[in-house]
C-alpha cells in the first residue's frame, strides 16, 4: 500500500467546481471529484499556515496553546511515525515557511526532502536591485505597515521572478514534477508515503500570461497580485483584477493537479494508492468585505476546506459525505491505512468509517487562531467567542520548548517574560515541562508605541505577529446558522442557541486540554454548564469594556470605540493627556447623524501622529473600525 498527499495552500473551495463554482476553470478537480469521495464538511483547525501544519503532522488542535511554531519535541510526528515502522516518507514542497525559524523542525520528520526554492519572496537569488537603495514605487500595496511588513518580501519575490519566466521555471512546476519523478522511480516498491505540498494558490497569484488570458478584464493599473490583508477599499475594477488573478493562479494548479491524475491512471495507482488533496485553509477574495485571511474572523471562506480522498481499500470513488471531518483527522488517517497505531495524544480520529459506512467520527469542529476567536460548528451552527475585552486580550499565554516566530527567534525582552511550568500541566507533552510566555506582539510588549519612537522600519514592526494586528473582541461573538445563512450573511442573536454553542465550545476546549486562562479570555466558565443567564451577563459585560473614556455624551457605534482604543495604543504615556485633549476639540466636529463613527477619529490621526508614522496608523487603526 502506498499513499500520496497533494495539499495546495489558501484553496478557496467555493471557486472549485465541484462545489459549485461556474466560472472558474478547474476541470482537473472535477475529475478528481470522479476518482475519490468529496467531503462537504471539511473544517480547518489551526489557522494559518504553520499552526495547520503543526496539526496535519500531530493530529492536535495547535492554536489553543501557541501560535506559530515548530514541532515540539514531544510531538507525536505522523510522518516520522510512519517512517519508524517502515513506511518510507518523502517530502517535496516550495512552501517557503518550512524553511524559516518557525518551521525549522518540519521537514526533519520525513526520510527524505526536497525544497524548490522562491516563492513569497524567498531569500533566494540576488540582483543589484536588492543591494541598492529600495525603489518602493515598484512595490505593490504602498499604504500602512502591512506594506512595511512586506517590502523585503516584495523586492525579493520580484527578484526571484526574473528566474521563473518560463512555465517550466515555476516552483509549482518544479514541486509537481519532482512528485512525479519520486512515484516514477518507486512506483513498485510497497510502504512508501508521499507528500506534495504546493504553496500556490497563495498571494502573490503569479502565474504565466496565458493562464491570465482565461480570464480578461479591463484592469489596466500597474501590477496587483497581491491582495493586502485588510478589508476592501479597491474599485470595482481592482477587485474584479484581483480575484481573476487568483483564478488564473487557480488554473494553473488544476492543470498540474491533472498532470498527477494522469500519473495514477498511467500506472494503474489507484488499485493500491491513497490519494488526499487538501488544503491548509481557504481565502476571501473580497468576501464580507475583506482580502486574505487572519486580520478578521475564521469566516466560511477561510476554514471551510475542500478535501478529496481515495482510499483503494473501498469502491466509493464519487460519492460525498456530509459527516464533519477537520485537518487533525488526515494524520490518525494514514497512519490507519498503512496499520500503524494512533498515539494516545492524538485527539485526530482516522475517516475511514466516513469513507466506508458513512458514519460520524465528530459531533462538532473547533478551530480558530491563537489570541483570536475560539470557535466551534455542530453540524448547523457556528459559534465564534471573541474576547471579552478589547483592551487587552489577556491573559493568554504561549507554551513551547521552542520559542519562535514565523521568521526569527522570541525576543530577549519575551523570553524575560517566561515562567517553567510543569510537566504535568498538560497531558500531551510527555511529561515535559514547557515554558509560558505571555503574549505579545513579537518583542514582548503590548504597548505599540515604541513603533512610533524607534520606526516602522524598526525589529519590533517587522516581529509584530499577525494576532496583534487586529483584536478579535472589536467583532465581538458571532453566531450563524449555516444551514440557512451558508455565506454568513446574517449574525443571529438568540441566547438559547448561544448558551447550547457555547456549552459545546466549551466540551471541546476540555476534551483538548485547554489553557484555564482561554476560558477567562473569552468569558465562559470550564467547570458548569453554561446558561442564558451567563450569556446576558457576558452581553453586559463587554457593553461596559465598550463604553469610552471621553465624550460620553455623544453616541458611539461599536467601530468608533474600537478605532478610538487602538489609536491610544499608539500614543506614548507621556503624550496621552495631549492626545485626548486634541480629540474631545476636534470628535465633535466630525459626528455623522450626530454620532461618533470611525471615520470621525480615523481622519484625525494626521493631527495627532507625526507625518512620517501616520500611514502605518491609519492602517493598523483602519483594521480597528471594521466590526464584521
Amino acid at each position: 500500500m502506498k499513499a500520496v498527499m497533494l495539499m495546495f495552500d489558501s484553496l478557496n473551495r467555493e471557486m472549485l467546481k465541484p462545489y459549485g463554482c461556474d466560472w472558474t476553470k478547474t476541470p482537473n478537480f472535477q475529475r478528481l471529484a470522479e476518482k475519490s469521495v468529496r467531503f462537504n464538511q471539511c473544517y480547518a483547525g489551526s489557522l494559518p499556515c504553520m499552526p495547520a501544519r503543526r496539526e496535519l503532522q500531530t493530529g492536535r488542535y495547535n492554536f489553543l496553546h501557541r501560535s506559530w511554531g515548530p514541532i515540539e519535541p514531544f510531538d507525536d510526528s505522523m510522518p516520522e511515525l510512519l517512517k519508524r515502522n517502515d513506511v518510507y516518507t518523502h517530502l517535496i514542497s516550495d512552501h517557503v515557511h518550512y524553511w524559516e525559524d518557525g518551521g525549522a523542525t518540519y521537514h526533519y520528520r520525513y526520510n527524505s526532502w526536497e525544497n524548490i526554492r522562491g516563492q513569497e519572496g524567498d531569500k533566494w537569488k540576488c540582483l543589484p536591485e536588492l543591494l541598492e537603495p529600495c525603489d518602493e514605487t515598484k512595490l505593490q500595496n504602498k499604504d500602512g505597515l502591512y506594506f512595511h511588513a512586506t517590502k523585503d518580501l516584495q523586492r525579493h519575490d520580484a527578484v526571484n521572478r526574473q528566474f521563473m519566466k518560463r512555465e517550466e521555471d515555476t516552483a509549482l512546476s518544479k514541486t509537481i514534477e519532482g512528485g512525479l519523478e519520486f512515484i516514477d522511480a518507486n512506483c513498485k516498491c510497497d510502504r512508501w508515503f508521499l507528500q506534495i505540498e504546493c504553496f500556490d494558490p497563495h498571494e502573490p497569484f503569479t502565474c504565466p500570461e496565458s493562464y491570465q488570458e482565461l480570464y480578461p478584464d479591463d484592469y489596466e493599473g500597474p501590477l496587483k497580485d497581491w491582495p493586502p490583508y485588510h478589508h476592501v477599499t479597491e474599485d470595482e475594477k481592482t477587485r474584479k483584477h484581483y480575484k481573476n488573478q487568483y483564478a488564473a493562479l487557480l488554473s494553473m494548479c488544476d492543470k498540474y493537479l491533472g498532470k498527477l491524475l494522469d500519473k495514477f491512471d498511467e500506472l494503474d495507482l489507484w488499485k493500491d494508492t491513497m490519494l488526499i488533496v487538501n488544503t491548509d485553509h481557504g481565502y476571501l477574495l473580497g468576501e464580507h468585505g475583506w482580502w486574505s485571511k487572519i486580520v478578521m474572523p475564521c469566516y466560511d471562506e477561510i476554514v471551510h476546506t475542500p478535501l478529496f480522498i481515495h482510499d483503494p481499500r473501498f469502491q466509493k470513488d464519487g460519492e460525498v459525505r456530509e459527516e464533519i471531518v477537520q485537518t487533525i483527522d488526515l494524520p490518525a488517517t494514514l497512519l490507519e491505512f498503512f496499520g500503524v497505531p494512533c498515539p494516545s495524544d492524538m485527539q485526530g480520529k482516522p475517516i475511514r468509517k466516513v469513507i466506508e459506512e458513512d458514519k460520524p467520527i465528530r459531533d462538532y469542529a473547533l478551530f480558530g487562531i491563537h489570541g483570536a476567536h475560539v470557535s466551534v460548528f455542530d453540524g448547523k451552527y457556528v459559534y465564534m467567542k471573541a474576547p471579552v475585552s478589547e483592551r487587552n486580550n489577556q491573559p493568554l499565554f504561549e507554551y513551547t520548548t521552542m520559542p519562535m516566530h514565523m521568521r526569527n527567534l522570541f525576543s530577549v525582552e519575551e523570553l524575560k517574560k517566561a515562567q517553567a511550568v510543569s510537566g504535568d500541566t498538560f497531558g500531551f507533552t510527555k511529561g515535559c515541562p514547557v515554558w509560558k510566555i505571555p503574549k505579545g506582539n513579537g518583542n514582548g510588549s503590548k504597548d505599540f508605541s515604541n513603533l512610533l519612537i524607534n520606526g516602522r522600519d524598526s525589529e519590533e514592526a517587522k516581529h509584530i505577529d499577525n494576532n496583534s494586528m487586529v483584536n478579535a473582541a472589536n467583532f465581538g461573538d458571532k453566531l450563524f446558522d449555516m444551514e440557512n445563512d451558508p455565506h454568513q450573511e446574517n449574525e443571529l442573536h438568540d441566547v438559547k442557541i448561544e448558551a447550547a454553542m457555547a456549552n459545546i465550545l466549551q466540551r471541546a476546549m476540555l476534551e483538548n486540554d485547554c489553557p484555564i486562562e482561554q476560558f477567562e479570555r473569552i468569558g465562559i466558565t470550564k467547570d458548569r454548564k453554561i446558561t442564558e443567564e451567563d450569556i446576558e451577563l457576558l452581553y453586559e459585560m463587554e457593553k461596559k469594556y465598550a463604553e469610552p473614556d471621553i465624550l460620553p455624551l455623544h453616541p458611539w457605534t461599536k467601530g468608533a470605540v474600537n478605532i478610538y482604543h487602538a489609536l491610544m495604543k499608539f500614543i506614548p504615556k507621556e503624550d496621552k493627556e495631549r492626545v485626548i485633549d486634541k480629540l474631545k476639540e476636534e470628535i465633535p466636529r466630525h459626528l455623522c447623524d450626530g454620532q461618533v463613527v470611525p471615520d470621525s477619529i480615523w481622519q484625525l490621526i494626521p493631527l495627532v501622529i507625526a507625518e512620517e508614522f501616520v500611514d502605518m496608523v491609519q492602517y493598523f487603526v483602519g483594521l480597528s473600525g471594521r466590526t464584521s
